[in-house]
């Protein structure tokens, strides 16, 4: 009984020794956030990879997989973060008040903006500007400012990131 009472410590030590990496692991900006991609032919691969990831979800968004990207590089943020939001507001844009372009939730799902291309920029410098600069640099805590009291929010964008590319969510390439 002992023996299996000391396998279940060293599990459950295990588990929580992961528990935390997975946590720290979570920032979505950093200095060296920013991906140092080799561009092909004139194409940035990361916008090949989200548009064909939004396009299996039949995303009105798969067309704006370059404003994704660019707007990421502005903000210094990880590339993924605004579709994987995308996704658990409104499935990928599909599911939005009328003409609203709203696929963030933003403001509850009360907020219209004019365009697409407006909403990816106001959302991915909010992100940056009200919460990474004012000390919500992962996805836990943004979570808590931006989907109150939601426990699986954090969640779901981490799992719609990694779905995009499986990339760790906090990366270093310089060094």
């Amino acid at each position: 009984m002992s023996k299996i009472l000391s396998i279940l410590i060293v599990l459950a030590l295990l588990t929580f020794s992961f528990a935390g990496h997975v946590a720290a692991a979570s920032y979505v900006a950093d200095p060296s956030a920013s991906l140092r991609v080799k561009v092909v032919n004139g194409q940035d691969p990361r916008a090949e990879i989200l548009k064909s990831y939004l396009e299996s979800h039949n995303s009105p968004l798969a067309g704006y997989s370059d404003k994704f990207i660019e707007v990421a590089d502005t903000y210094n943020l990880d590339w993924r973060l605004i579709p994987a939001i995308t996704g658990v507001e409104s499935t990928f844009g599909k599911r939005i008040p009328k003409n609203s372009f709203n696929a963030y939730g933003w403001a509850n799902g009360n907020y219209q903006f004019s365009s697409w291309d407006e909403s990816i920029e106001v959302v991915g410098k909010a992100l940056r500007e009200k919460y990474i600069d004012r000390g919500a640099p992962t996805i836990n805590r943004i979570a808590r400012r931006y989907a109150p009291p939601s426990s699986t929010w954090a969640w779901k964008v981490k799992f719609f990131m990694q779905k995009i590319e499986s990339l760790p969510i906090y990366f270093d390439l310089e060094g």
